[in-house]
């Protein structure tokens, strides 16, 4: 194209123009977009093995629904997300949760997971969110999450054969910033088991059949006085000793529990212990007296016999 004026009547060099608008981009930006560009492309390569079952898109794999039975496999080793929601898994199978070391989002919400998952999620220390809500959990341990050292919220809720989460079981998830532990079956929780989250922000209680003894009221002071923002408040309610039933742990439990669990007098208490003390003094008082007088008569009564004794002697 020859030189000429533009619409406008300014003389242009269409050389120029395409040098003006390939200049701005510099070295560096097209070494990022190049990054960019072979990343997707090396996406698009490996998600040939994508499972047939799922769908994938760049680093992300989604079977949510699909009522898998199995862990599915040919999962691409640099997936990011993988969602297994509403399946019918009932284990995970730790060598292939494995290789997945990049992973950071998983979600295995709504399957049938329970017994033991003591150290299936190894190596994956990357991995941020994990979500086991909705499935037959039975118990927590140090082993179950402990290689989790990176991870910040954990779903555990409506899991209703979840009855034990050992003591020290969260002490590798320093990072933890979310947990939910609401409608399952426990009825204890140690105090130090979330009081040693320290970036712990919301936590759920709700609708578990807490038995609120006198070790519950550690667990309730450190509630009110950590800032830690409670799920439904409403519903974390005691459910056993029978006097306790009802009772919400935020509001009403620490009261209970304090002159349940700790001895308290009042006035009356006192003018009462007061009273028995004096009895019991006036009685002791009472007998003492009666043990001298009956030893004054004793002693009164072996001198006579002796005298008389002898007197006959002096007269025979």
């Amino acid at each position: 194209m020859a030189p000429g004026p533009d619409l406008h009547g300014n003389y242009q060099d269409p050389k120029k123009e395409v040098q003006c608008h390939i200049m701005p981009l510099s070295l560096s930006s097209k070494n990022v977009w190049m990054v960019v560009l072979l990343s997707r492309i090396s996406w698009t390569v490996g998600s040939i093995s994508c499972p047939k079952e799922c769908t994938c898109q760049y680093l992300t794999v989604n079977c949510t629904g699909k009522l898998l039975e199995k862990f599915p496999t040919t999962i691409p080793l640099d997936t990011r997300q993988l969602v297994l929601a509403q399946n019918k898994l009932s284990s995970l199978p730790s060598l292939e949760l494995h290789v997945l070391s990049d992973l950071v989002y998983l979600d295995c919400s709504s399957n049938t997971l329970g017994k033991d998952l003591d150290f299936t999620f190894v190596s994956m220390i990357k991995l941020i969110y994990l979500d086991l809500s909705f499935n037959n959990l039975t118990q927590v341990t140090f082993g179950t999450f402990s290689q989790l050292s990176s991870l910040m919220v954990l779903k555990l809720s409506d899991n209703p054969s979840l009855v034990e989460i050992e003591k020290d079981s969260f002490a590798n998830n320093t990072w933890l910033r979310h947990l939910d532990v609401s409608r399952c079956s426990l009825m204890f929780i140690d105090t130090s088991t979330i009081r040693d989250l320290p970036n712990l922000r919301s936590l759920g209680l709700g609708e578990n059949p807490w038995f609120c003894n006198c070790s519950f009221m550690e667990l309730c002071s450190w509630l009110k006085e950590s800032g830690i923002t409670i799920l439904d408040p409403a519903n974390v309610t005691c459910y056993s000793p029978v006097f306790m039933h009802g009772l919400k742990m935020l509001e009403e439990v620490q009261e209970e529990l304090y002159y349940k669990c700790y001895v308290h007098f009042s006035n009356q208490d006192y003018l009462f212990f007061g009273l028995v003390g004096f009895g019991i003094f006036s009685a002791g008082t009472v007998l003492a007296w009666l043990m001298g007088v009956c030893a004054v008569i004793y002693e009164y009564l072996t001198a006579s016999g002796e005298d008389d004794k002898q007197e006959e002697e002096t007269e025979n």
